[in-house]
């Protein structure tokens, strides 16, 4: 026998947020919103992460392309480069490297769960 299902759960949402959610009832295929909405409460799962690292990692990335581009302009106007400034800017591309292969790992192992 099925159990009675009498007790009952309210929320609000924007209109933007209830198209939305409209669309994936009718993608799912659940025939009513009911059961779309006491299926992802028992059995959906939400994925929340922290990507600061990778945040960070964008951010020197693009300090670094900033700073790269400058020392091609000057080698380009002056027909002069210096190879302290290029061992450096490799330096600095090869610890970006390294950084993001390490993020990059954790969320794989993340993603294995």
């Amino acid at each position: 026998m099925k159990e009675k299902c009498d007790v009952q759960f309210h929320f609000r949402t924007t209109p933007e947020e209830a198209r939305k959610i409209r669309k994936r009832i009718e993608q799912s295929g659940i025939k009513t919103d009911a059961a779309y909405f006491r299926k992802m409460a028992l059995n959906g799962y939400m994925i929340q992460m922290d990507l600061s690292d990778v945040k960070e990692v964008i951010r020197l990335l693009r300090i670094n392309s900033n700073n790269l581009n400058q020392y091609a302009k000057k080698a380009n106007e002056t027909g002069c480069v210096y190879e302290e400034d290029i061992r450096d800017l490799q330096e600095q591309q090869k610890e970006l490297w390294t950084e993001m292969k390490k993020i990059l790992k954790q969320l794989a192992t993340l993603g294995a769960r």
